[in-house]
């Protein structure tokens, strides 16, 4: 099922996979790992599987959920969704034939908009272009459909389909790069936790970046500055920004206001082509 999100830019989640590994400083704090393992300690069926101590944890293993697939065919509300809250969809380890089958879904669910965040982009960059890929996501969203041909499925990239990249410090500023060479509607950044200022940022190509202090006991402070750079940035390249906090010991303990106002912005997509 779908969970209802407090993640201010998105309305719910949906995790077809769960688990991941944590492979730059921006997972040293991960709020997945640490719910996965409470979620383990419930019972719940999707968090058994443990990760690798070294990079993961208990529960945090990934794991291909197809019993998922299909829940958001049977959502009647529309919605904006974040995809995999709970892992990475472009991990090594996720088959190629799962990550399509999960966009077909998502052909298939035009209603919804659905929002996915990988810290791998060079995988998406890869597969999205792929004309094979390609092919079976569009086959898998007629199959769930019952065979109907004209839902839309054969439209590329999928214009309800965001797709973004994590970048919490300069030096992972080439997600960027990688992301501008993937087929998307939508393409967005996650500065979150911003850790320091990105002055190689290339918004070229970017169309939304959500920026955001880290929260919790072992929280990384944030500098307004770094913020005030980013926005400036989207000022001039028309891009739209999403300030989601100061963060602190709690997500709302900073607030979210940034010289004196909120900044709540969402993207437009661009026109997508019939393939």
């Amino acid at each position: 099922m779908s969970s209802n999100s407090s993640i201010e830019w998105t309305e719910a989640t949906w995790n077809p996979t769960t688990g991941c590994d944590q492979i730059s400083p921006g997972c040293d704090n991960c709020y997945a790992l640490t719910l996965a393992k409470r979620l383990k300690a419930m019972g719940s069926e999707k968090y058994q599987q443990d990760g690798d101590p070294r990079t993961s944890g208990p529960g945090f293993g990934v794991t291909v959920h197809p019993g998922a697939l299909e829940e958001p065919l049977r959502w009647r509300k529309p919605r904006v969704v974040f995809v995999n809250s709970m892992s990475d969809l472009a991990h090594a380890r996720i088959p190629d034939d799962f990550v399509a089958k999960v966009f077909g879904v998502m052909a298939a669910c035009p209603q919804h908009t659905f929002q996915v965040l990988t810290k791998r982009p060079k995988r998406f960059a890869k597969l999205l272009g792929d004309t094979g890929f390609v092919a079976a996501a569009q086959s898998h969203a007629k199959a769930v459909l019952g065979g109907a041909a004209d839902q839309g499925t054969d439209i590329w990239p999928l214009p309800n389909v965001w797709v973004g990249t994590s970048i919490e410090s300069d030096e992972y500023c080439w997600r960027a790069d990688q992301l501008r060479k993937t087929t998307a509607a939508v393409r967005f950044l996650s500065c979150e936790p911003l850790l320091g200022p990105l002055p190689s940022l290339n918004l070229d190509g970017i169309d939304w970046a959500i920026v955001g202090g880290e929260s919790g006991p072992g929280h990384r402070p944030l500098d307004l500055g770094w913020v005030r750079d980013i926005r400036d940035h989207c000022l001039d390249q028309q891009v739209r920004l999403f300030f989601k906090q100061v963060g602190g010991l709690t997500p709302k303990a900073g607030g979210r206001l940034l010289d004196g106002r909120t900044w709540d912005e969402y993207p437009i997509a661009r026109q997508p082509v019939e393939v």
